[in-house]
């Protein structure tokens, strides 16, 4: 190394980042992440505390105003008032209403409550009392939440899919209506349709839809299953348009405040009970279905946006390395998903190795849009956690994994669950970008 390389490397390490020595790349990716979420938390309670804090003391003046009228009133002792006050909250928490509600435990209200389990919405409108019920809760909210994001993520997976589908389809129309006057020129002029054919078939191959058009295809049908929910809600619940709309956001996003809960009378005056009990089971399974495969999508921007900012932040220690394009041979190095054929073949035969060769041989079916099978996804989340333990005993004895060439171009490589579904599926996550 040349003096002057000597020199810029000092100089680097006293004014930037790079002394702080090698940072994997995903590491770095996870603690801007962790950064941007703290700063999130920390705006969206700046903002919340601005907004609903008044209210609260208004609650507060308002309560305490009328529980010394009433207490002066009926002549009766504020401790006397408080116990009878903390019995009724011991009754509501196991169901007790004012107003006329169903039954909490006969079997379609314990219906109604392990689906908020299994799907995490949670409310908390009703919850086990007994030992017994507190402890099969955990049990059988271990499997059944299991089981449903495995659900979700089927249902991910099956949705990219089909919006695949549509878009090429779109795209192959606009491209033969763009090649069809060349191919009528060119057959004027003596020339074949070969050429216009070839051209179309290199405008298809590895054609992938935009995670962009994917994100804005789910946003409509997210607005559009809310829309319709509320007004079923508005109708049947008596609630306002916008609280209606905050219900379905709150429940389909699995945030579960239980401030609001749907299906909760006995009956249902000028409605058919049971046809909008079903009709509210429907929209939350397809709200919750819809508002997940959104988030994960938003995921993927997310990300871009963050490999966006590491290579901003790359940018001031470029001068170090002219010569070599501009990366410290240190800085970021990155783990590769699928090791390289000459590594691949000094591993002795594993979980991982196995999979990932039969896994290999659905490519072209699995890259041609076609519906994802059961054997598929579970070899894929094989390969995913046969790959994340070696990735994490490879971390623990300080020894991480360099890239191949593919894996570095967008930060996309890897990823297990909804982000191992969607990678190389949409443009912005293929290897060949």
């Amino acid at each position: 190394m040349h003096h002057g390389d000597n020199g810029n490397i000092m100089a680097c390490r006293g004014g930037c980042c790079c002394g702080s020595g090698p940072l994997n790349e995903d590491n770095a990716r996870f603690l801007l992440l962790a950064l941007f979420i703290i700063i999130y938390l920390l705006c969206g309670a700046a903002v919340f505390s601005a907004l609903e804090q008044p209210k609260e003391r208004e609650a507060k003046e308002r309560w305490a105003q009328r529980f010394e009228h009433f207490s002066q009133k009926y002549n009766l002792s504020k401790k006397d008032l408080n116990n009878f006050l903390r019995n009724y909250e011991e009754a509501n928490v196991a169901g007790i209403r004012v107003d006329n509600v169903r039954p909490r435990w006969d079997f379609p209200g314990a219906f109604y409550f392990v689906g908020t389990v299994v799907s995490t919405i949670g409310f908390g409108m009703t919850t086990p009392a007994t030992i017994g019920g507190k402890v099969f809760l955990m049990f059988y909210g271990l499997i059944g939440c299991a089981a449903t994001i495995l659900f979700f993520n089927l249902f991910l997976e099956r949705v990219i899919t089909v919006i695949a589908f549509v878009l090429k389809s779109c795209h192959e129309r606009r491209q033969n209506k763009a090649i069809l006057p060349q191919n009528i020129s060119e057959g004027i002029g003596g020339g074949g349709a070969g050429g216009g054919a070839a051209a179309k078939g290199e405008g298809l191959a590895g054609w992938k839809p935009s995670v962009y058009c994917v994100m804005l295809i789910l946003g409509v049908a997210a607005i559009l299953v809310s829309c319709c929910a509320s007004f079923m809600y508005s109708a049947a619940e008596g609630w306002g348009y916008l609280d209606s709309l905050y219900f379905c956001f709150v429940a389909f996003s699995t945030i579960g405040f239980g401030d609001m809960v749907s299906s909760q009378r006995v009956a249902y005056e000028g409605h058919a009970t049971a046809a909008y009990r079903l009709g509210n089971f429907f929209f939350i399974l397809t709200g919750v279905c819809c508002i997940y495969s959104l988030f994960n999508v938003i995921s993927i921007v997310i990300k871009q946006v963050l490999n966006w900012l590491l290579r901003r932040l790359e940018a001031p220690c470029r001068c170090c390395f002219p010569g070599r394009g501009g990366h410290h041979p240190h800085r970021y190095p990155r783990r590769n998903v699928v090791a390289p054929g000459r590594l691949r073949a000094r591993r002795d035969p594993s979980i991982e190795t196995d999979a990932v060769n039969e896994s290999e041989t659905d490519t072209g079916r699995r890259m041609s849009g076609e519906m994802i099978s059961m054997r598929d996804f579970l070899v894929a989340n094989k390969v995913n956690l046969a790959i994340m333990q070696k990735q994490l005993s490879e971390m623990a004895n300080g020894h991480p994994r360099q890239s191949g060439s593919s894996s570095h171009q967008n930060g996309f490589s890897g990823g297990v669950g909804a982000l191992g579904i969607m990678n190389n599926r949409l443009a912005e996550t293929s290897v060949d970008r």
